[in-house]
């Protein structure tokens, strides 16, 4: 069967300052449908115009779309053109998974591929092909007389060493040179799934379980050979939930780096408990080429803290950033606003505790009820959800009705957050491109023509005052 995968363009924050990826999840439904002799064919249209997809769509006979909850809009763009051109339309990800309802009643989606996909899709293409009942399939959704049919769900793939690698000479990888490390082009690599911690905003230990499976460092290495010799990829981005899970499978990780002469920039996703526990891995991965680690420090306020479901303290995320420090490493260090009992008081003393452990890079995001993770259930039966524009779904637009602060007034102390954390002159020349980006996209809820006339006044001039509304 001739196969179109589509990554729709993304409206989010990590899209405006250039942190664009390549689709790591089509790629690897690639590698999976092409063993099974399928002609497959990636669009990402994060990096290639939309005529791209036009010119290329009436020729395949199913389009797989995935589908992340501020993308929603934007995958039944995708899907309303491929079913005027008679295709059958497929979505996964996130949000398919966890709303698969609502956009199997748009009338666009034919199927909707639940969780991990790599098994699941081609068994759905197999029984397609073959005239099947889809009701053969497991792990799928959809519509069958008015109403959704979910096929029963199936554990996510156990031994990840088993999936070939995925197909990245299918995506236009020339296309990502503005996400670096130190002016290095870097690749993305998973070497592990699932996450054991299940923190109340993160809907990633209900896609792929809270049981953690890890690729074998041997396997690591095979595929990081690969985009080091084969493609010739300096710097990498190891964006699993959690790289150091295992300090011993990290270490070894490291080790072969080393024996391997790979002299690559790297960074990862870690735990400040973690990073103080285990120094000697630290500086192992120092070695081995790590740049910047990226840690949730969350909040300062231990109430907020217990509310996300974060078992941590203001002295480890400290000693964290120091040890990193010491060792030649960033910090990337990430603090949500925005809890239902956030005030204006709480949030000065976060950006504050962001001001004294000093992480190298700071990201304030405004708390978003994904669905999926355990808050959007909670909320939602509280009615709290007070916005259902997905698009506004990014991590910058509040969406939540707070005890004590407005949207309005919570966009307004974000954006302040960063102005007062990068104020500091030592911080001014890395972070100036940053904070003016921010500041175009998180703005209060306001007219769409005015934040579009405001947009283009800030870009003409950063240094304006920010307006109040």
């Amino acid at each position: 069967m001739d196969i179109l995968l589509v990554n729709p363009p993304s409206p989010g924050i990590y899209n405006w300052i250039g942190l664009k990826l390549p689709p790591l999840g089509l790629a690897y439904l690639a590698s999976t449908l092409e063993q099974e002799n399928h002609r497959v064919k990636i669009i990402d249209l994060q990096v290639e115009p939309k005529k791209e997809l036009q010119e290329n769509i009436k020729n395949y006979d199913l389009i797989g779309i995935t589908c992340e909850t501020n993308k929603a809009p934007q995958a039944l763009k995708v899907a309303e053109l491929a079913k005027k051109e008679g295709c059958l339309v497929v979505l996964g990800g996130y949000h398919a998974t966890f709303c698969d309802e609502e956009l199997l009643n748009t009338g666009l989606v034919d199927y909707i591929v639940r969780g991990e996909g790599e098994y699941i899709f081609p068994q759905l293409v197999k029984a397609l092909e073959n005239n099947q009942s889809p009701h053969s399939v497991s792990g799928i959704s959809f519509q069958e007389e008015g109403k959704v049919v979910r096929t029963p769900s199936v554990p996510p793939p156990h031994n990840l060493d088993e999936i070939p690698f995925p197909k990245r000479e299918l995506l236009p990888l020339s296309k990502y040179w503005m996400t670096q490390v130190e002016g290095e082009p870097l690749v993305n690599m998973i070497t592990s799934r699932g996450c054991p911690f299940g923190c109340s905003f993160c809907a990633s230990s209900q896609f792929s379980g809270k049981k953690w499976r890890a690729r074998s460092p041997e396997n690591v290495i095979e595929e990081l050979r690969q985009v080091y010799f084969d493609l010739g990829y300096r710097a990498v981005a190891f964006v699993d939930d959690n790289f150091t899970l295992s300090p011993a499978r990290a270490e070894s990780i490291c080790d072969k780096i080393e024996q391997e002469k790979m002299k690559i920039k790297w960074w990862c996703f870690s735990r400040a408990d973690t990073i103080v526990k285990h120094e000697p891995l630290v500086e192992k991965m120092a070695k081995a080429g790590l740049r910047m680690v990226y840690l949730g420090f969350e909040s300062a306020e231990e109430s907020i803290l217990q509310d996300y479901g974060k078992n941590l303290t203001a002295e480890v995320s400290k000693k964290a950033v120091e040890i990193l420090r010491k060792h030649g490493i960033k910090s990337w260090g990430s603090f949500i606003l925005g809890n239902v009992r956030e005030t204006r008081e709480t949030v000065k003393k976060t950006v504050e505790f962001a001001k004294q452990i000093n992480p190298d890079i700071v990201q304030f995001s405004i708390l978003t009820p994904f669905p999926g993770t355990e808050i959007y259930e909670k909320y939602r039966e509280e009615g709290r959800i007070i916005d259902r524009d997905w698009k506004a779904f990014d991590g910058a637009h509040s969406v939540l009705q707070l005890d004590f602060l407005n949207p309005q007034e919570l966009s307004r102390l974000a954006i302040r957050a960063y102005l007062e954390f990068y104020k500091r002159w030592s911080y001014l020349p890395q972070a100036f491109s940053f904070i003016k980006k921010f500041l175009v996209i998180n703005l209060p809820p306001i007219s769409r023509r005015k934040e579009a006339r405001y947009r283009k006044e800030r870009l003409k001039n950063a240094n304006s005052p920010i307006p109040s509304y």
